[in-house]
């Protein structure tokens, strides 16, 4: 495991669509994911110990930010092949077994990844109603530890402050995570 973190926020950078096949079956793209207010596109996979180690309480406060008008999306860009854990039926193991109430898809090419620049899982972008950049930070301070924390997630608190105001907080702290599993060309 490679421990990465990702660049600092380029305010205003415009998302990229995408069209992708979730674990529902369904194809989403980004106006489908995209709420009133903004979205969150976030990297993630099934198996690295810094999302792992985020998912209860991720879910829980997506569920709020969607109340809010932030949609919501999870990408998984790892190269299933060479990783078997981050494979599609695992995908959806994984989304039932938290209770995602967002898309989860697969990109299997790697193409959405490398368009959003994406280092490392998890990886978060927050675009506001005017699809601009807002927030490209971490989730919160535990890395891959699994502990408790009451308070909400600085990610929670920028989306948040994103649906109401559509500016990201000027100050953010990088994510860390496993290294995005590239696949060898």
């Amino acid at each position: 495991m490679v421990e990465l973190s990702t660049p600092v926020c380029e305010f205003g950078q415009k998302p990229h669509d995408f069209s992708l096949k979730g674990v529902d079956g369904q194809e989403w793209s980004l106006d489908k994911c995209y709420g009133s207010k903004g979205i969150l596109i976030m990297f993630i996979c099934n198996h690295c110990p810094y999302v792992l180690a985020i998912l209860d309480k991720l879910v829980v406060e997506t569920d709020v930010l969607q109340t809010k008008g932030i949609g919501v999306v999870a990408i998984n860009p790892n190269d299933n092949p060479s990783y078997p854990d981050d494979s599609f039926d695992n995908m959806i193991i994984t989304s039932k077994k938290y209770g995602f109430g967002f898309p989860y898809l697969i990109d299997e090419t790697q193409q959405i990844a490398k368009n959003y620049g994406a280092v490392c899982t998890p990886d978060f972008y927050g675009f506001n109603s005017s699809r601009e950049l807002q927030y490209r930070g971490r989730f919160d301070d535990r890395g891959s530890q699994k502990n408790y924390n009451p308070n909400q997630s600085d990610l929670f608190k920028a989306m948040f402050q994103i649906s109401r105001t559509g500016n990201g907080p000027k100050n953010q702290v990088s994510s860390i995570g496993c290294s995005i599993k590239w696949r060898k060309e």
